[in-house]
């Protein structure tokens, strides 16, 4: 067999491997959707009121879940803009050159005017060998995936799917309700898992069903409590996973509070200035991606500063003596660097421009 023919048939293996752990999710959450609704809801409650007041609350709570996790499996990776990537001369000249330091030359050249701060750990410009680019803040390369992901905090196998910039907000969403879920099916469930050990429930096999959906689903709900606690402070902090492992690092050095612009501007980051959209996995967030502002490095900037240092909204300062030139910020991030938290129920028309009415990641088409 053509060595092609050999590698169509390894990524398909591939593929078909890693949409098992999404099949065994949708396999689980329709035997629970069965078993609440129709082995515990229709077969063992016999009170009509609190019959019908379970099943509305299980179907909103169901709804909101299962949209969120479609959103985060489905909703496209966002790749770097054209502009971060190499041309066909930089790429010439970048391969012409043998030596380290006359390579990052040319990428400093091709990086002054890009909206960067990141270095490495060595201080070099952070470039991706197989995307040919010059990575954005916060960029990571995927190597499931093989692409540079905007705002990239893991590749989550449960989704097939890399959670970054682009379904950030969906992922919260799935862990928080995928959280409520589990919780209410346990709360709802608990008098008759009681009854199944006293031998309240008729020998059918609803009291087996009703045992296996109590213990499936806390057990669930104290997996789900760890990682949502744990995201919740991530996005707190504005760090991704990967920042929380390895701090991201600046012109002086690592930093864990970088990006960070107190609490209220974190959350906003993800989940946009209009509350009305808070609850949903609609896209909210504010940016591109691209460009991120900000804060005191060296200092958490939900600490108190010191009287009378108010650097410049656009410039991370080091120290007091040096800064960083000012780069372009997306209109949407340099508005968090300089208003104050402005969370609306309806927004404006102005808000509705800035923020934009669809999801950059169905805009910005693959560059990879």
């Amino acid at each position: 067999m053509a060595p092609s023919g050999s590698r169509s048939i390894k990524r398909s293996c591939q593929t078909v491997l890693y949409w098992i752990p999404v099949i065994f999710i949708t396999l689980i959450v329709a035997w629970s959707y069965y078993a609440y609704v129709v082995q515990l809801c229709i077969e063992s409650i016999d009170n009509i009121g609190q019959k019908i007041v379970y099943l509305l609350a299980y179907h909103v709570v169901f709804i909101l879940f299962t949209w969120a996790y479609w959103q985060t499996i489905f909703t496209k990776p966002m790749n770097p803009l054209k502009e971060f990537h190499l041309s066909y001369s930089d790429k010439e000249l970048l391969e012409r050159e043998d030596r380290g330091e006359s390579q990052q030359e040319i990428l400093r050249r091709i990086a002054k005017d890009l909206p960067i701060y990141t270095r490495t750990m060595s201080g070099a410009i952070r470039f991706c060998d197989r995307c040919q680019l010059v990575k954005p803040d916060r960029c990571h390369h995927c190597s499931v995936c093989d692409k540079c992901i905007l705002k990239m905090d893991h590749h989550c196998p449960w989704v097939n799917n890399c959670v970054g910039f682009s379904n950030y907000k969906f992922f919260m969403l799935f862990l928080a309700y995928s959280l409520l879920y589990c919780i209410f099916i346990t709360a709802t469930d608990l008098q008759y898992f009681i009854k199944f050990w006293t031998n309240g429930l008729p020998d059918t096999q609803a009291k087996f069903h009703i045992m296996f959906l109590f213990f499936a689903a806390s057990m669930f709900s104290v997996s789900l409590a760890s990682l949502f606690v744990y995201h919740c402070w991530l996005v707190c902090k504005n760090r991704s996973t990967l920042e929380a492992v390895r701090a991201p690092a600046f012109r002086h050095g690592a930093d864990k509070n970088g990006f960070s612009l107190g609490l209220s501007k974190n959350f906003r980051q993800v989940f946009g200035d209009e509350m009305r959209y808070w609850p949903f996995p609609v896209y909210s967030s504010l940016g591109d991606g691209c460009s991120f502002p900000t804060c005191l490095v060296n200092q958490d900037p939900e600490q108190p500063t010191s009287p009378g240092h108010n650097p410049p909204p656009n410039k991370t300062v080091v120290g007091e003596s040096h800064q960083f030139p000012a780069k372009p910020l997306r209109e949407s991030q340099s508005r968090l660097l300089n208003s104050a938290p402005s969370w609306t129920e309806n927004g404006g028309a102005e808000d509705k421009e800035r923020r934009g009415t669809s999801n950059p990641a169905m805009a910005i088409e693959n560059e990879t």
